[in-house]
């Protein structure tokens, strides 16, 4: 993978900004005092959800335009009652909680049924460990009650083998503790996204740091109000590379440099190892697309599983079969991610094996299917992908779910690919569509 300029002419991408940086710059925000700008934010449903959370919790969202979200802050853990409604965002979920904690009053987390379905337990656990008192849903998840009083802190270890964003929700909550908080992760997955959560800390200037037993120790404090520029969403990025990769052309996303905070930027290291050219600079990244996709490798995308399927939905344009392991803890995401892939593809003709925490891709010929989405923007977006290299293959049962992360997912990529049909079948097209 280069890092110097790219020599073709490549269209530029208009990527919106990062759901993981969004959210997590929101909570900071809030848990500062003063007034945040947060800087090209990604509008979406999860960001809504989690915006309108925390203004229940006592900040106030002002001037929200769609370039810049000005974050008054409480300045410490909030206080009163609120229903904070999650909808379907796993970071809500799993971010509001520890943070609620650390106030004084009662605090209801809830979301949809996809949400309430999704594993909560280990983070219900690690928080009981410090004293929280809470009730929670069946197997420990939402909807939770909390009845806060302030949090001690200390020392505990939340099992983050199934999500980071437990540890992530108990580091940023850790400053505002009354001694501080030492968190370990045991067999931890995404670590990419911790790296990002750390960062964001000290940038509204918590102390925090990584210890010599890869645990964290985060020392009390007050959050400092900050200015923050969001960077354009790396994994959402990974659809129009793939795009990019699988019909030739060349798509560069500014915004996306080698400093990026962002783990999943390193898909564009696997594009590479298809065949792909890959060019990050100082300000952007540029992936140009070459003669077709090589496959005959093994790829982990355990630290970036949120654009497993991004190569998976290509892989069977590759010359050779692609296997893509280390990604178990995708099953317990929006959908089980690798049946949800496997079970697609197969609807497309292609031969597949399923393993635990593996799947393998073999080449070949396909045929029209109709792509279950089970209301998850990345199946979704990634079958996109597909249908646009083989053009009348894929058509989606919820083409709409993609708000989730990027409304204007489709528009954009007609707008980059003009022979990008709208992945919609006459069963599910609204009125506006036929």
């Amino acid at each position: 993978m280069s890092a110097s300029a790219p020599h073709t002419s490549a269209s530029i991408a208009r990527i919106p900004g990062s759901k993981s940086l969004t959210n997590r710059a929101l909570l900071l925000a809030t848990a500062a005092g003063g007034v945040s700008r947060v800087r090209n934010p990604l509008v979406s449903d999860d960001t809504v959800a989690f915006r309108e959370a925390v203004e229940a919790l006592g900040a106030r969202v002002e001037n929200c335009l769609p370039d810049a979200w000005d974050v008054v802050g409480v300045g410490k853990g909030p206080v009163g009652t609120a229903r904070l409604w999650c909808a379907d965002a796993g970071t809500a979920g799993r971010f509001l909680p520890p943070f609620a904690a650390t106030g004084h009053g009662t605090f209801l987390v809830d979301g949809s049924a996809q949400l309430r379905a999704r594993p909560q337990r280990a983070l219900f656990d690690a928080l009981s460990r410090i004293g929280v008192r809470a009730g929670a849903g069946p197997g420990g998840g939402l909807p939770l009650i909390i009845l806060a009083d302030g949090l001690d802190g200390g020392e505990v270890t939340v099992d983050s083998s199934m999500s980071s964003q437990y540890l992530s929700g108990l580091l940023m909550a850790a400053p505002l503790m009354r001694r501080g908080l030492v968190v370990r992760g045991g067999r931890l997955v995404s670590r990419p996204y911790i790296a990002m959560t750390v960062s964001l800390m000290r940038r509204f200037g918590a102390r925090v740091r990584e210890r010599d037993d890869g645990g964290f120790a985060a020392e009390p404090g007050a959050y400092t109000a900050t200015d923050v520029a969001i960077e354009p969403d790396a994994s959402t990025a990974s659809y129009f590379f793939a795009a990019a990769a699988v019909t030739g052309q060349s798509v560069t996303v500014p915004g996306l440099s080698a400093d990026s905070l962002q783990g999943d930027l390193r898909f564009a290291e696997v594009l590479a190892r298809a065949g792909a050219r890959v060019d990050v600079g100082r300000a952007a990244t540029t992936v140009t697309g070459g003669d077709g996709l090589r496959g005959g490798f093994t790829v982990d995308m355990g630290e970036i599983s949120d654009t497993f399927m991004t190569l998976a939905a290509v892989a069977p344009l590759a010359d050779a079969p692609v296997t893509i392991r280390g990604i178990g803890h995708a099953r317990l995401k929006e959908s089980d991610r690798i049946a949800a892939v496997v079970a697609n593809l197969t609807a497309c003709g292609v031969a597949t094996r399923e393993g635990a925490d593996s799947v393998t891709i073999h080449p070949g010929p396909l045929r029209p299917a109709r792509i279950s989405c089970g209301r998850d923007h990345r199946i979704a977006m990634a079958f996109s992908v597909l249908g646009l290299a083989a053009p009348g293959t894929v058509t989606l049962d919820d083409p709409t779910c993609v708000a989730k992360t990027f409304p204007g997912f489709h528009d954009e990529m007609r707008r980059l690919f003009p022979r990008y049909e709208h992945p919609v079948g006459t069963a599910g097209m609204t009125k506006e569509h036929r």
